[in-house]
């Protein structure tokens, strides 16, 4: 493969300006992260220290191979919900490494509302699951949790997606034959008792640890019976009389000993084989990526400066590079692995969407997965394009890529609007990962775009009926449309509500897709197939 030349000035006063912009961005982002992972009141500290508990951090820190990297998932979901006070949804998920094997964590937060589960707490541990099962990751489970946030029910427990979906989800794991350990850190209680319950193995710690269908206060309101928690549900109990739990251990640390013992008694799946060197970094320095998003969304930018900051060496093998050239399609090795690359230079044109449409199928019949760059707008409008049939060459684009078997992952690196989303692998079309960077945008389509379009209907509504709109008036009807598109397009929205699986700093994209990538390999590839192309 030949390197990209690049052609950005990083002296030029755009370039700077572009990077003290995003600089400020990534700042306000770790900050963020920084709250979410470890800013607590000082009360919460003090319970988990009296009760001889570590934090969710801490805990990470014994049970993962030191040194290693750690992939956090949603890590500032629920930032918008719940009044910002449930970090992460009360959550840390993420895929690290036991024994130079990945595995993915959920582990519940008991510093926050004493690890309780909200509605988007659900969410996050089912995506969770879904992600082990979609890669073949064992799970491990460190659990310590209140139960439900009880006067948020309706939201937690009836339908297809709630609670009850992380227990099939379990049972899902557990029939393809991915390991499950569950270490109990504190108290599951009611349908999150099943959590050890469903594992393969079962760890729990003396005095803290608890697992009952109902705790003491239930119990005896139910029938009367005074029972203490470490009696009705406690490490001695169900160690060695329910056989619910498999180990007891004294104190925290032993726990994540044991664990770390018990999965080194698993045995290792074979990964897919796909076509894998040994790893370079890019040739140009990835935090240049600051300086080449503009600070203007309006204004474009070459996508090729994007992949030549992220892959090895720089080096890319462009296809058909002068045809639907608002796309750029290619091959390229992220941590040695060889990926297909699409990205968007543009508006999706009929050639463009079938170029996408194209090498997608090469790369799935040689098997090479897919990584999506999103910056788009969408496909084109106007008459012209439907008479050449771009809704017919978008479906194309849309058939091809749901027909894929290989992995796909997304990066929103800029907008993210309209049916653009979806040709390029959006949160709907089953890509094993998606992430945004700081100042992208998701969205039906762009802000303005959308109080125009509003505007517009009503002054056509009202001209029918003889009646006229002052300008005041427009742009009374164009305001709320315009901030409620801007503060839900917004990515920290998208994040909020697990749209997708976290904002990425652009340096660390690489990394992420690099640490995805290897770990999608411990699932088996589907079998090629594809519906009916509209031709």
């Amino acid at each position: 493969m030949s390197r990209i030349v690049s052609k950005v000035d990083t002296s030029s006063a755009q370039f700077k300006a572009n990077f003290e912009s995003m600089s400020q961005r990534v700042q306000q982002l770790h900050d963020r992260l920084h709250q979410a992972r470890f800013e607590r009141p000082q009360r919460d500290i003090d319970r988990l220290q009296k009760l001889k508990k570590l934090t969710v951090q801490e805990r990470l820190a014994l049970l993962l191979d030191p040194g290693t990297p750690f992939l956090e998932l949603s890590g500032l979901a629920a930032n918008k919900s719940y009044g910002g006070d449930v970090h992460g949804a009360g959550q840390v998920s993420g895929i690290g490494i036991i024994h130079g094997r990945e595995v993915i964590i959920h582990a519940d937060d008991p510093s926050i509302k004493g690890g309780a589960w909200y509605p988007l707490s659900v969410k996050k541990i089912i995506r969770t699951l879904d992600i082990a099962i979609e890669n073949r990751l064992p799970v491990i489970h460190l659990c310590d949790s209140a139960g439900g946030f009880l006067p948020l029910q309706s939201d937690l427990f009836p339908d297809r997606y709630t609670a009850g979906r992380i227990f099939r989800n379990q049972c899902t794991l557990s029939k393809m034959g991915v390991p499950q350990i569950a270490v109990v850190l504190g108290h599951c209680t009611a349908g999150g008792a099943y959590i050890p319950a469903l594992s393969d193995y079962s760890v729990i710690v003396r005095g803290n640890g608890g697992v009952f269908l109902g705790g003491p206060p239930l119990v005896k309101a139910a029938t009367g019976e005074v029972v203490s928690a470490e009696a009705l549900g406690g490490a001695e109990m169900h160690t060695t009389v329910s056989g619910t739990c498999d180990y007891a251990a004294d104190d925290e640390p032993h726990a994540m000993a044991i664990a770390r013992d018990i999965f080194a008694q698993t045995s290792p799946v074979v990964k897919q084989t796909i076509d894998r060197i040994e790893a370079e970094p890019p040739h140009y320095d990835p935090k240049e990526l600051y300086g080449i998003i503009p600070t203007d969304r309006k204004v474009g930018f070459d996508m090729r400066e994007i992949i030549a900051r992220i892959v090895d060496g720089s080096h890319f093998h462009e296809y058909q590079p002068g045809y639907g050239t608002t796309i750029v399609c290619g091959f390229a090795r992220i941590w040695g692995c060889k990926v297909g690359i699409l990205a968007n230079n543009g508006v999706l044109f009929n050639d463009s969407s079938l170029k996408a449409a194209h090498f997608m199928r090469l790369c799935d019949r040689d098997r090479t997965p897919l990584v999506f760059l999103q910056n788009i707008t969408g496909y084109m409008v106007g008459r012209e394009y439907e008479e050449r049939g771009i809704t017919k060459d978008g479906a194309k684009m849309i058939m091809t890529q749901v027909g894929c078997s290989v992995p796909k992952f997304t990066v929103i690196v800029g907008s993210s609007f309209g049916a653009g989303n979806y040709g390029m692998c959006g949160r709907a079309f089953d890509g094993r990962f998606l992430w945004m960077w700081p100042q992208s945008e998701i969205a039906v389509m762009g802000a303005e775009q959308a109080a125009n379009t509003l505007a517009d209907v009503k002054i056509r509504q009202l001209q029918r009926h003889g009646e006229q709109l002052t300008e005041a008036q427009i742009a009374e009807i164009r305001q709320p449309v315009l901030e409620s598109f801007q503060a839900e397009s917004d990515a920290y929205y998208s994040t909020s509500e697990m749209w997708d699986d976290g904002i990425l700093d652009p340096v660390d994209t690489r990394n992420a897709l690099g640490m995805a990538i290897v770990s999608s390999l411990n699932a088996p590839f589907g079998e090629m197939g594809y519906g009916v192309l509209r031709l």
